[in-house]
């Protein structure tokens, strides 16, 4: 099968809608090949690697899919990456040239050849590329860098198609939707679960280049069915909706809103479905499995559950001996192991890293950790790096007390560690950001609003409020930058 058979199509129905700029399957296929005439002459041939930088422009929509019908592995750049990260990326990747349309993101990378960005659907013939679901390179996305210099993540044709295809099924996606997404397209869940998602199914997409959660709402109105936001956005247009009942009305409407790249507190969970009605559906991945678990649409979704393995995807929890002994009772914590089509071809340069995290049966190591029920459901509950807390001959994990943090109403975000404390072997600490406009709650009240909702022993010993959280060029919690402050 074709990776993308849509766009042979020539539907009424726009492929594509940028910021309200409709683009039909006829004006993206001929920028398509105006773009792959311009890679041609550039010298750029199937299996090399092209930089984009992934501008809030119709020319990146072009250049990524084009790139992918065309043979030539895209390697995204966000357009926020600061000098070093960047450094790192282009001498990483080594690109056979770079694309961008704004002269000074151009001027950006002088080391590279540049190719201007098209989109002018004007030029070029409707034939494209028929590019088949096979193992060769698509993507090489790079990772957040959490606990050292981004790697970059290969993904195949196939590692895309096949978890995409399982998703459809998952969410019974087809032709008939219109997905909605205010995303930026350097990573999984806007490019591959978006922009890919929506032409391998035949769908539209209606994409935002900037968020606003007004206009995300009102894309239910104008057509999507289907909103894929992350959970800062949710609690912006929930914000919303419970001022606006207008707004409120608009997300009833929507068949479906999935939330991912982060875990969804309970609290916006229920926040979402007091004001409209609707459950939010949750999903979990990474950049080198793409998506593993999904809440069905025809399932009922549950605060802080990510569902069942997707179609096609097998996800078990390990002990610390990676042996698969870990009960299934929603409460034993295990390492997430995955292994199918999904699971990419490897890091870039960097076999000593693959052969770190694919074992020899091809089981990818998560170093997330999560409890599974006996319906195979899984909750998320950290990272064995950082998140795995062994305090008083117990294992908590962080992200669960982060959660119930969050519950909080004067608590604004959250991030727990654990330190090194001579008589419980590690001491549970939180960092708090509180909730601007409330009175700050006091750390005796954060620590019995855990010990009410989880475990004594998973309370934190000790909270200390913070302005902001240190994050990433993803927007990820550095948590051993807040584990080296005194």
């Amino acid at each position: 099968m074709s990776l993308f058979s849509s766009l042979a199509e020539d539907s009424s129905d726009p492929a594509v809608i940028i910021d309200g700029l409709a683009l039909d399957r006829a004006r993206l296929r001929r920028a398509i090949r105006a773009h792959l005439a311009a890679l041609d002459r550039a010298g750029v041939a199937p299996g090399d690697r092209v930089a984009v930088w992934t501008e809030r422009a119709a020319s990146t929509v072009v250049a990524l899919v084009g790139n992918a019908l065309g043979g030539v592995v895209s390697v995204p750049l966000n357009t926020s990456l600061g000098a070093r990260e960047l450094e790192h990326i282009v001498n990483d990747a080594r690109p056979t040239c770079v694309i961008a349309s704004d002269p000074g993101l151009a001027a950006r990378t002088p080391s590279r050849p540049m190719l201007s960005a098209i989109d002018d659907g004007s030029r070029g013939d409707h034939q494209l590329p028929d590019r088949r679901v096979d193992d060769a390179p698509l993507l090489v996305l790079y990772t957040s860098g959490t606990t050292g210099a981004p790697k970059g993540a290969i993904l195949t044709a196939r590692n895309v198609a096949s978890n995409l295809d399982g998703l459809a099924r998952a969410w019974a996606l087809t032709e008939r939707d219109r997905i909605a997404h205010a995303l930026p397209l350097f990573h999984v869940h806007g490019l591959c679960l978006g922009l890919f998602g929506a032409l391998r199914v035949g769908a539209s997409l209606s994409w935002q280049t900037r968020f606003d959660p007004a206009s995300l709402a009102a894309s239910i109105d104008e057509g999507a069915t289907v909103v894929y936001a992350v959970p800062t956005m949710y609690h912006r247009v929930v914000e919303l909706a419970e001022r606006d009942s207008a707004v409120a009305r608009q997300l009833a409407r929507a068949r479906l809103l999935v939330s991912g790249s982060a875990p969804l507190s309970t609290r916006e969970f229920h926040r979402i479905e007091r004001a409209c009605g609707q459950r939010v559906v949750e999903r979990y991945g990474l950049t080198e499995t793409l998506i593993n678990c999904a809440v069905r649409s025809d399932a009922v979704a549950r605060a802080g559950w990510v569902g069942p393995a997707v179609d096609g995807v097998h996800v078990e929890l390990v002990d610390d001996a990676r042996t698969p002994s870990v009960p299934r009772d929603a409460a034993t914590i295990g390492e997430v192991r995955v292994r199918g089509d999904n699971v990419f071809a490897g890091y870039l340069g960097r076999s000593d890293a693959t052969a770190k995290v694919i074992d020899a049966d091809g089981w990818f190591y998560t170093g997330d950790l999560a409890v599974m029920d006996d319906a195979g459901w899984v909750r998320i509950v950290g990272r064995r790096a950082t998140d795995l807390i062994k305090t008083g001959g117990f294992k908590v994990g962080a992200g669960e007390v982060e959660a119930a943090l969050r519950e909080h109403a004067s608590v604004s975000d959250c991030a727990v560690v654990g330190v090194a404390d001579d008589d419980l072997g590690e001491r549970i600490v939180a960092f708090v950001v509180p909730q601007p406009g409330v009175e700050r709650p006091t750390s005796d009240a954060l620590i019995a609003h855990v010990a009410s909702l989880l475990s004594a022993h998973k309370r934190p010993r000790d909270v200390r409020f913070v302005d902001e959280l240190p994050r990433n060029a993803m927007g990820k919690v550095v948590k051993s930058a807040l584990i080296a402050k005194p």
